[in-house]
């Protein structure tokens, strides 16, 4: 098998597509499409957004330091396309894709009511890397769409039907190979003889 090798570049992929939902001091609220996103910790639950100091919402995140994570699924799909190329300076991009505004519970902030999961956030600490700075942010809420719960109150993400972004695409998920574990799980009904 031959490889080719390229100048250094960002070539982890697939990432989550996120709306990333701000708000500024005189509450105007704006929605970015992130996907250098990701989880830094379980306890204390954080997670880090990485934003180009050009975005209106890395101007709302440095003056308020909080934001709201919103999961995308395939009909918020163009949505979530629409808010990566087009700029809050510009239009309300609520407005101009239909989205409503569900207010967070912890901080001042829209969520995306759309999203079946909404990541209430506070930033612990920020570190301009260059083109980006990243903001590492402790989770304070978690909203989820009650929906999306299966028979025995699980919460099901896969029937949102959730989507990815990889290298200039946005992809659907859904086909399960596995569970944590499964590699290693003694396997039900075999006896040892």
């Amino acid at each position: 098998m031959a490889k080719k090798e390229w100048h250094p570049g960002n070539m982890l992929y697939p990432l989550p597509a996120v709306l990333v939902t701000t708000r500024n001091r005189e509450g105007k609220d704006d929605i970015c499409t992130v996907a250098w996103t990701g989880t830094i910790c379980s306890d204390p639950a954080m997670l880090s957004i990485s934003l180009r100091k050009s975005r209106l919402s890395y101007t709302y995140v440095r003056e308020t330091g909080v934001f709201v994570v919103n999961l995308t699924t395939e009909t918020l799909a163009h949505a979530t396309d629409f808010c990566g190329v087009r700029s809050g300076r510009d239009i309300d991009k609520f407005e101009a894709e239909h989205l409503e505004r569900e207010e967070a519970s912890h901080i001042s902030c829209a969520m995306v009511a759309e999203s079946p999961v909404n990541i209430e956030c506070r930033v612990t600490e920020s570190k301009d890397l260059g083109s980006h700075t990243i903001f590492l942010a402790e989770v304070l809420a978690v909203h989820v769409d009650d929906r999306y719960m299966d028979e025995n109150e699980k919460f099901d993400l896969n029937l949102a039907r959730p989507i990815v972004y990889s290298h200039g695409e946005y992809l659907a998920t859904g086909k399960k190979l596995g569970t944590f574990g499964y590699s290693v799980r003694k396997k039900k009904g075999r006896r040892r003889a």
